[in-house]
């Protein structure tokens, strides 16, 4: 204990860090604390206190998290700097960083995003803020270089290299081999060699015109970062729990549903219609039928007058009821002020056809 205490002291205090030391601890506490809490919530055990809802309105913890964000930072100008104020509101500064990185998501989404998969987001800035940090909190320059000694160029060209081999990996869609590759010399340069994700930016700029190297990376990404992905879902699960698969009460949900049931509704409108349009043309085939075999009756049409019976007027019906059922697919017919129905004129070889609804 007293070996830790003596390296505490001159490794932090002595090096006055202690208030970014302080701040760290509080934004790991407060993100440990809140995530805790929300599982017990979404849990629903009896002896942990629920939401805060006043009145009926549910507050985020992120506008707790904006409280000590202004106390940190408005406190800070507030006293100069000056100790212990200094240490004391690099810990509410920290808090203030958990609380609101841990409904990250939310802020970006504009909606209650918490439980889904875009709630993971929330979990990646968290840990790229605590990453952030502790590499501050190391050292003012990476590998060791400290202020007041020679300048090594060496040391100076390694630090360049190592910092654009850590944004080219980031930009092949390695966030996590970038963002280690900052403290770890040596991590970012593979990740700038090897082949980036199918849907990174560097894949975009660089794979559209190589469709070979766009199927090697599509293969990997199958192959290997999917094992990858895996463990790191299930590394997100045991932090934050494990995302709503179909939201209760989300409103992306919501507007699915109602595209779905309007479009099945206009499918149904249309097919009623159709029927209508159908059963107005075959009523108005029988009275058309009717008055032409009232009109060709005398002349011996029918089998009364010693006819077949096969005369013009069933071929007229005939036609009349092919013409019903082409019609009958698209059209509808109107209702003169005589109460007959007037099919509309087309061309003999136009043919129309019903539009499909896309789903």
């Amino acid at each position: 204990m007293t070996t830790l205490l003596d390296s505490y002291r001159e490794h932090i205090v002595n090096a006055h860090k202690q208030p970014l030391f302080l701040l760290l601890v509080g934004f790991i506490t407060s993100f440990v604390f809140i995530r805790f809490s929300v599982r017990m919530i979404r849990a629903q055990v009896s002896w942990w206190p629920g939401n805060v809802t006043p009145g009926g309105l549910h507050i985020h913890h992120m506008v707790f998290g904006l409280g000590f964000l202004l106390l940190g930072g408005v406190g800070v100008f507030a006293t100069y700097g000056g100790q212990p104020w200094m240490d004391w509101f690099g810990l509410a500064f920290g808090i203030g960083c958990g609380l609101v990185l841990d409904e990250f998501a939310l802020i970006l989404h504009l909606d209650d995003v918490y439980w889904g998969e875009q709630g993971r987001k929330s979990v990646d800035a968290v840990i790229f803020g605590i990453l952030f940090t502790a590499l501050l909190l190391i050292g003012y320059v990476p590998f060791g270089a400290l202020p007041g000694e020679d300048t090594k160029w060496g040391l100076i060209t390694i630090i360049s290299v190592n910092a654009l081999a850590s944004v080219i990996t980031l930009l092949k869609g390695k966030m996590w081999t970038g963002l280690l590759g900052i403290m770890i010399p040596g991590l970012s340069w593979i990740g700038a060699i090897r082949l980036a994700r199918p849907s990174s930016p560097w894949a975009r700029w660089r794979y559209t015109a190589r469709p070979r190297r766009r199927a090697r990376a599509l293969r990997r990404e199958r192959l290997l970062h999917r094992r990858a992905d895996q463990a790191r879902t299930w590394l997100f699960d045991l932090i934050a729990g494990a995302p709503d698969k179909v939201p209760a009460n989300h409103p992306a949900a919501h507007r699915v549903a109602e595209r779905m049931a309007a479009r099945a509704s206009a499918h149904l409108d249309a097919h009623a219609a159709r029927a209508l349009a159908r059963r107005r043309a075959r009523l108005a085939d029988r009275r058309s039928a009717a008055s032409a075999g009232a009109a060709q009756s005398p002349a011996g049409d029918g089998p009364e007058h010693g006819g077949t019976g096969a005369g013009p007027g069933r071929t007229h019906r005939a036609q009349q009821r092919r013409r019903t059922v082409r019609a009958g697919r698209s059209r509808t017919y109107a209702v003169g002020p005589t109460g007959v129905e007037r099919r509309p004129v087309r061309h003999p070889r136009l043919r129309t056809h019903t539009p499909r609804i896309h789903r």
